[in-house]
C-alpha cells in the first residue's frame, strides 16, 4: 500500500504524468526566461564579491540559514531522485520492458512529456534555487576563501544543461538526473552537518562522488552512441553533445581541485 501511495504521487498524479514542456508557455521554457536567470546570478555574484557588504545576519542565523537550505535541497534531491527513477520505469514497463529507453530515446518521437520531463522540470528549477549558494557564500565572512571559478562556473552551465534536456528531448538525461541528484542527497547532507557544527569526515568522499559521476556519465554515453549508430538513432543529440563538453570541463576541474586539496594528504600518507 504505502509503495503504491508513492508510486501515485510520484508518477501517476495528473500533475505528474500529463506535464508537457512547451517552448514559451510551461513556467521556465522561454530562452529570455533562461537569459535573465543566468544574467541576473552572474551580475549580483560580479558585485557582491567585488562590493562586499557587512554580513546582515549573525554568523549563527546564517549558518542556521544554510542548515535548512541544505536540508531542503538534500530532501528534494532525494525526491526528484526517486521520482526520476520510477517514472523511467514505469515508462519502460509501458513500452513492452524496451530497458533501450533508458540511455537512448528514440529519434523524432520522444516529445517531452510525461512524469520522466515532470522531473527533468522540477530538476531544472531546483538549479535555480541552489544559486542561493553562493549568495550564502558571498554573505559569509571566509567568501573569499570559498568562492572558486569553478563553484561559478557549475552553477552558471548547469541551468542551460537542464534546459536543453527539457528542449531537445535529450536522451540519456534520467541517467545524469539520478547521478547527480545522488551526489546533491550526500553533498547537501555534508553542508548541512558542517553548517550545524559537525565535521563529517567524508568529505573526501564528496569530491570522489561527483567525480565518479561524470567517469559514469561518459561510460553510459558509449552505450548510448552503439545504439544511436545501430539503430534508428537517439534523440536530442546537439543538447547530448553540449552536456558531454560540460561534463568534460568539470571533470578536468574537480580533478584538479582533488589533486590541489588531497594531493599533498596522499603524499603525506606514502
Amino acid at each position: 500500500m504505502q509503495g503504491s501511495t508513492i508510486h501515485y504521487w510520484l508518477v501517476e498524479h495528473p500533475i505528474v504524468s500529463q506535464f508537457e514542456w512547451k517552448q514559451g508557455i510551461t513556467f521556465g521554457s522561454s530562452p529570455l526566461f533562461l537569459k535573465l536567470s543566468l544574467l541576473t546570478y552572474l551580475t549580483l555574484t560580479f558585485i557582491l564579491h567585488r562590493f562586499p557588504v557587512p554580513p546582515p545576519f549573525r554568523p549563527a542565523t546564517l549558518r542556521f540559514i544554510t542548515a535548512v537550505h541544505s536540508l531542503f535541497l538534500c530532501i528534494l534531491s532525494v525526491i526528484m531522485a526517486a521520482g526520476c527513477i520510477l517514472s523511467t520505469l514505469h515508462h519502460i514497463q509501458m513500452r513492452g520492458n524496451d530497458w533501450t529507453w533508458a540511455v537512448c530515446f528514440p529519434a523524432d518521437r520522444t516529445p517531452p512529456r510525461g512524469p520522466t520531463f515532470f522531473w527533468a522540470q522540477i530538476f531544472y528549477l531546483s538549479k535555480l534555487l541552489e544559486f542561493i549558494d553562493t549568495l550564502l557564500i558571498l554573505l559569509s565572512s571566509s567568501r573569499s576563501r570559498r568562492l572558486s571559478f569553478l563553484h561559478v562556473y557549475h552553477h552558471t552551465v548547469v541551468v542551460i544543461m537542464c534546459y536543453l534536456w527539457l528542449s531537445t528531448s535529450q536522451t540519456l538525461f534520467p541517467v545524469g538526473l539520478v547521478t547527480n541528484a545522488s551526489v546533491h542527497i550526500v553533498m547537501y547532507a555534508y553542508y548541512m552537518l558542517s553548517a550545524l557544527g559537525i565535521r563529517p569526515r567524508w568529505k573526501r568522499f564528496v569530491t570522489n562522488f561527483q567525480i565518479f559521476q561524470f567517469v559514469f556519465g561518459f561510460a553510459i554515453s558509449g552505450l548510448m552512441l552503439y545504439y544511436h549508430f545501430t539503430g534508428s538513432g537517439c534523440s536530442g543529440m546537439p543538447g547530448w553533445c553540449f552536456n558531454t563538453i560540460f561534463n568534460g570541463t568539470l571533470l578536468a576541474l574537480f580533478l584538479d581541485f582533488h589533486s590541489k586539496n588531497y594531493g599533498k594528504e596522499s603524499s603525506k600518507m606514502a
